[in-house]
Parts: C-alpha cells; sequence; structure tokens
C-alpha cells in the first residue's frame, strides 16, 4: 500500500457516495473521503486526516467532471453545511439514498433480497423547508471572496454555520431552501440588528443579546412566523423590530420572542413573549390542520410529509375496526392523518408541550377517536393493555431503545410500520424486529433534496 500522508495532493477518482455526502475514492486500496467530491470526477485533492484505514481530503482542482455533476445555484455551496449535494443531478441523488437504505439493512441488519422501491422524490427541489434557523455570531466566516472586505463588514454574521464549527458562522443573504420571503425577512432583521447597536452574542464569550432568528412558513395558508431569540427580555427592543416586520410583510401572521439566557447553543427559550398574533400559525397535512408554535415540531418539508404518512397509511393496510399505537407520537401528526381511518388510535409522547398540542390538534380537527399519553415509552407501554392491530413506530434519530423495543414486540401486533430518518439505527432494529415478524418492503421518500438526508418507511407483519 501506498504511503499516504497528511498534506499530500493526491489525483484520485471517485467512485462512489458515502452517508453523510462525501466522495469515495480510493488510493492502492486505501478509502479516501472526500467533500464536494461526485462519483465520475476525476479530480486533485489535499489529504488532511490520515488514519489506519481510511484519509479524509479536501477537493482541490476537478481534472475531468462526472457526468452528473451539476453547477451549484447557491454561492454559499461547498461553505455553508446546509446542503451536501446541490452539485449533484436531482435523479442522482435519489440513486445515492436508495443505496444508503440498502446498503445498511444489507450490512448491520442482515437482511437480503428484500424490496426497496424507488424513492418517492419531493414535490419541490428548492424552497421546500417551512422552517428556517439562522444564528448570530461575533465571529463571521468570511468566504474567500469576502476577504478584502473584511476590514468594512466586520466581524458581524447572521447565517448559517460551517461545517463541524460551532462558532463559524457565514453571513448569508439568502438561502434556497426556503421561500422568498423567509430571504427577505432574513434580511430586514439583519439590517435592524446592525442598526440597533445592541450586540450580537458571542459563542465564545457568552455575552451579548441576540442569538438566533428562527423563521416557520405554512404552505397550506401562505403563513408566516418570526421567533427572536434573545439572551434576555427587552421588550423596548425587540417590539419595534417586530412592528416593522409586520408593516412590511403583510403575510407575517404572529411574531414572538423567545428568552435563552444559558450557555447552551439552542434556539428554544427558557420563556417567551408574544410580540405580535397569536404565537401560532396553521398548516396543513392532508386534509388535517395542525396549530404550529414556536418550538413545536413538524415535519420540515410539509408537502413530502404528506407523500411519507400516506406511504405509511398504504404500509398499515388498516380497516375501520382497527387499533393503532403509534409510539414517539409528537403533537399527533400521525394518530391524526390516520384517525379517520380506524377505530381508535393511542399515540405515546415524552413531552409534555408536544402532548398538550396533539391534543389540541386532534379537538381542532374533530377527531373523538384519538388518545395521547404523556410520559416516558419505557414505563407507559407497560400500562398498554390491548394489543393493537397497527403499531407505527417514528423514533428519533438513535432509533429504539432495546427496552422499547423488547416491549413493543411482546405486544405482538400483526402489522408494524417503522418509519425511520437514519438508515443506520433502520437497520440495527430490523435485525432485532425479523427475528418475529417478515420485512416486506421499505418505501424511501425525499423530504431534503440536496442533502444526504432520507426517510424510509418500513413494513413488516407478524410471522405465522
Amino acid at each position: 500500500m501506498t504511503t499516504i500522508r497528511k498534506g499530500e495532493i493526491v489525483e484520485i477518482a471517485i467512485e462512489n457516495m458515502a452517508y453523510g455526502g462525501r466522495g469515495i475514492g480510493r488510493l492502492d486500496g486505501l478509502v479516501v473521503f472526500v467533500r464536494g467530491g461526485v462519483p465520475g470526477d476525476r479530480i486533485k485533492a489535499k489529504i488532511y486526516k490520515k488514519k489506519k484505514d481510511y484519509a479524509e481530503a479536501g477537493l482541490i482542482e476537478i481534472l475531468s467532471p462526472s457526468p452528473d455533476r451539476e453547477e451549484a445555484p447557491c454561492p454559499y455551496f461547498g461553505y455553508c453545511g446546509g446542503c451536501q449535494w446541490q452539485n449533484v443531478a436531482y435523479e442522482k441523488q435519489l440513486e445515492f439514498k436508495r443505496a444508503h437504505v440498502r446498503e445498511p439493512v444489507e450490512r448491520i441488519g442482515g437482511i437480503k433480497d428484500i424490496t426497496i422501491h424507488p424513492i418517492i422524490p419531493s414535490v419541490k427541489r428548492f424552497a421546500y423547508r417551512n422552517k428556517m434557523e439562522f444564528s448570530f455570531s461575533d465571529r463571521r466566516w468570511h468566504l474567500p471572496d469576502e476577504l478584502d472586505r473584511r476590514k468594512d463588514e466586520g466581524e458581524f454574521a447572521l447565517g448559517l454555520h460551517v461545517p463541524g464549527t460551532y462558532h463559524k458562522v457565514i453571513d448569508v443573504e439568502a438561502c434556497l431552501l426556503q421561500q422568498e420571503t423567509g430571504n427577505q425577512i432574513l434580511n430586514m432583521v439583519r439590517d435592524y440588528v446592525k442598526d440597533s447597536g445592541i450586540p450580537v452574542y458571542g459563542l465564545k464569550s457568552h455575552q451579548g443579546f441576540w442569538r438566533f432568528l428562527m423563521i416557520r412558513y405554512s404552505v397550506a395558508f401562505d403563513e408566516w412566523m418570526v421567533n427572536l431569540i434573545t439572551s434576555e427580555e427587552r421588550r423596548d427592543v425587540v417590539q419595534p423590530l417586530a412592528d416593522m416586520l409586520v408593516h412590511r410583510l403583510t403575510r407575517i401572521k404572529t411574531v414572538v420572542n423567545n428568552i435563552n439566557s444559558r450557555r447552551a447553543s439552542i434556539a428554544v427559550g427558557e420563556s417567551e413573549a408574544i410580540l405580535y398574533g397569536e404565537g401560532y400559525i396553521r398548516d396543513r397535512i392532508g386534509a388535517f390542520t395542525f396549530q404550529i408554535s414556536a418550538n413545536s415540531f413538524f415535519q420540515t418539508n410539509s408537502r413530502a410529509a404528506e407523500q411519507l404518512y400516506q406511504s405509511m397509511a398504504t404500509y398499515g393496510e388498516i380497516g375501520s375496526s382497527e387499533t393503532v399505537l403509534d409510539l414517539y407520537s409528537g403533537t399527533g401528526t400521525i394518530p391524526i392523518f390516520l384517525a379517520n381511518r380506524v377505530q381508535a388510535v393511542t399515540g405515546i409522547e415524552i413531552s409534555r408541550s408536544a402532548t398538550s398540542d396533539a391534543v389540541r390538534n386532534a379537538e381542532e380537527n374533530g377527531l373523538e377517536n384519538c388518545r395521547f399519553i404523556c410520559g416516558d415509552i419505557r414505563e407507559k407501554l407497560a400500562d398498554i393493555t390491548f394489543r393493537p392491530d397497527l403499531l407505527i413506530i417514528d423514533p428519533p434519530r438513535a432509533g429504539m431503545h432495546k427496552d422499547v423495543l423488547a416491549q413493543a414486540m411482546a405486544l405482538s401486533p400483526e402489522k408494524i410500520v417503522y418509519i425511520s430518518c437514519n438508515p443506520a439505527t433502520l437497520a440495527r432494529d430490523l435485525s432485532e424486529m425479523t427475528k418475529e415478524y417478515e420485512l416486506l418492503e421499505i418505501q424511501p421518500v425525499d423530504m431534503f433534496p440536496h442533502t444526504y438526508h432520507i426517510e424510509a418507511v418500513a413494513k413488516l407483519a407478524l410471522r405465522v
């Protein structure tokens, strides 16, 4: 094997795409991961990390481009961590994502020859996100073409993080993943904050006022929410900004101020003040309407969420006399989506605020057959006294805790539908579940174009 050293510049052919978005090449058997590499490229790359079994490299020059390579329309692509694949033809992105579901199911799950359908593509490839979160920083990361303006423009930033860093923020004027009105809001807030003379929060110093800007959008009702996250409550500072935004953009239905005085870099406040409107907006999935508050979980791509849930309902093969149990039920979107098709549906969710949202959403949609239980699933599953006809599992990225999985299997439902946002933990959990259940098929759904993220819906049936 050729000795490769850190700092060395190498020529390499990109052969495959890794989960995580990096291109994969090989040098005399050593795997090299290259950020920005597209399978089919031949490139020059600089090795910046060398381990025993692999190396990581940065793209320096494209010697011959892949036929699947496209010009990324975003000027921040390659620096911002939001998108990994704007430089890849969309149809090819879908192929990579399908492979990223299949590979761990076979390798980690040990399940061969399973039907994994072609991915259902996103209706929109850009401007599909209904929620964006931007960070304020006093340590701006300047793009190469901005370096000569560094002295004039200073260190202020409102934008998105450089991958792998918590304090490097790119000052972003527009993100192509949100609607244009969202970009107008972004720039109005930037101008106001820069003119306010009140310092932004330092991610290292932990001093300053302005912390985050969160923007939410309702596709169904064309409504906007602006959430200003600050380190303390100063109504005299934030109220004029809220008034200006509402005056200029009539589709803004509510403005809120979350106050987070903790060091943790999260856009969730210990308290919230409503500056305008009712503190929430509404959106739809299918025929159902949901209230979305600043800190509610709601699927980020509204139109793709309906496709995801329709796949779930189809796999569930539900009837009007059946009962459904939904684990990790959140704000009730899945139980509510299924309620009109079944006799009764029960959701379990650990978050009290999410459970309250779920109850309210069921009431507002006129549904009386939804029941929501708040608490730790490991504790609450033990209290379930009925055998559900269908079990829905939609866990966080970490998948299911082994105790929860064992308790779920002990219920012995005839059918299980498992929705996953992480192919590795999906494969791990399926490996255990297929001891008692047959994995029939998997339907991937693309909710996040130009990123490596993928949702997958798995259909399982109790073995007889």
